[in-house]
C-alpha cells in the first residue's frame, strides 16, 4: 500500500467508529423511570416557569418554587419526549416562560431538584399528561378512566 493509502484507510476506519459512537449516543441517554427517580417519593410542585428545553430523549420544564421559609429553588422536571407530547396537543409553545404551572411526579433518587413528572396543571384548568409512558413510573390512577 502507499503512504496515502494508508492514512486514508485509518481515517475511515476512526470516522466509522466515531459515527457508529454517536449513533449510540441517544440509545445511552434513555433510561427507564426506576434508574432515576423514586416512586416513593411523589411531590407537587408550583411555581413560574423560567426554561423549557423540547430535546430528545426527554423535555424539560424548569420551574421557581418557593419553599415554605421563602428560599426559591429552580426545580428541572423531566417530561416524556417531544412527539409523544406533540400528539397529546401539548406543543412547544403551550408552555411560556413566566407562566405558572403545577407539577406533580417524583422527585430524583439522589435529592437533588430534579423531578419525573406526571402531569402539569395550567392557570386555567388545562391538565396535560406530561410523562412517558413504558418506563416503569408508577401507575398514575387519575388516568385510569381516561
Amino acid at each position: 500500500m502507499k503512504r496515502g493509502e494508508c492514512c486514508t484507510a485509518i481515517e475511515a476506519a476512526v470516522l466509522a467508529c466515531a459515527l457508529l459512537l454517536a449513533s449510540a449516543a441517544p440509545a445511552i441517554a434513555h433510561h427507564a423511570f426506576g434508574a432515576e427517580f423514586d416512586p416513593n417519593r411523589p411531590l407537587v410542585l408550583k411555581g413560574p416557569v423560567v426554561r423549557v428545553e423540547w430535546v430528545n430523549p426527554h423535555t424539560w420544564i424548569h420551574i421557581e418554587v418557593t419553599e415554605e421559609s421563602g428560599e426559591k429553588e429552580i426545580w428541572m422536571i423531566e417530561g416524556g419526549t417531544p412527539n409523544s407530547l406533540l400528539r397529546r396537543g401539548l406543543k412547544r409553545d403551550t408552555i411560556k416562560i413566566g407562566q405558572i404551572v403545577v407539577v406533580d411526579g417524583y422527585q430524583a433518587k439522589d435529592r437533588s431538584n430534579r423531578a419525573n413528572g406526571r402531569d402539569v396543571t395550567f392557570e386555567d384548568g388545562r391538565k396535560f399528561f406530561l410523562g412517558s409512558s413504558g418506563t416503569g413510573a408508577p401507575y398514575d390512577r387519575e388516568r385510569r378512566g381516561q
